[in-house]
């Protein structure tokens, strides 16, 4: 394998799935099943699949379920923990992460949405355009449902929309980064914030945020009731 690659990932499973609840209550969003297997397996199988040899976990909401189930070796994967004492917001989370876990640099995924962009490629893009964070974008023919990204004309994020009621095909934020540590420069002091809201779109316009396209990719976020049922087929053979 080419050494030009991310081989750590963050991934953020310690909401507390509200939206889901009404469907699944007992387990963490995470861990939801999906065709028989926890949603969080079929996910780290994805990882190992695309190079990954060590993962850190950001846990938080009954976290033990997903500790004493992955415990600290899963398959080829180093699994690592941060714990969440109180609830850090995806911001607090991942830099929390990297903290704990001495990460540089590293993917960082949300644990209840699965994408099939291909990641090593993703890394590689990264890292040869050098920026502080890079985004994984899908086309979607209903980008308004989850907010658009605008690209500039080098490939850069130059602007994220908010949610639209009305149905409009554009790229959105597939919830896959590669980060830099030093993305955490531009982040609150407060130990929770979102990353999306406080980093991401907040510096945007300036902080040169690279931007890639993944054409073709499936995108399923399963913190959707109904997508959740949808996800009972679409990713049974995964």
């Amino acid at each position: 394998m080419s050494a030009a690659v991310i081989t750590d990932a963050v991934v953020l499973a310690g909401g507390f799935g509200t939206r889901l609840a009404s469907v699944v209550s007992d387990v963490p969003k995470p861990m939801a099943p999906i065709a028989g297997r926890p949603f969080l397996e079929r996910l780290l199988d994805r990882l190992i699949a695309q190079g990954i040899t060590r993962v850190v976990l950001a846990v938080g909401h009954k976290r033990e379920i997903i500790q004493n189930h992955f415990g600290s070796r899963y398959q080829y994967l180093d699994v690592q923990y941060s714990v969440e004492a109180t609830p850090l917001g995806t911001g607090g989370a991942l830099r929390q992460a990297f903290a704990e876990a001495g990460l540089q640099r590293a993917l960082a995924l949300n644990g209840d949405t699965y994408c099939t962009a291909d990641l090593q490629a993703f890394s590689a893009a990264h890292l040869q355009a050098g920026r502080a964070a890079s985004l994984t974008l899908v086309h979607m023919a209903d980008a308004g449902r989850y907010g658009a990204v605008e690209l500039d004309a080098a490939g850069r994020i130059a602007a994220f929309r908010e949610k639209d009621p009305v149905p409009t095909a554009g790229l959105i934020n597939a919830g896959i980064y590669a980060l830099e540590r030093r993305v955490f420069e531009l982040a609150p002091a407060e130990a929770q914030f979102s990353f999306e809201q406080a980093v991401l779109q907040a510096h945007a316009a300036t902080a040169g945020f690279a931007g890639h396209v993944a054409p073709d990719a499936l995108f399923i976020d399963i913190g959707v009731p109904a997508d959740y049922h949808r996800a009972q087929t679409l990713l049974a053979s995964t």
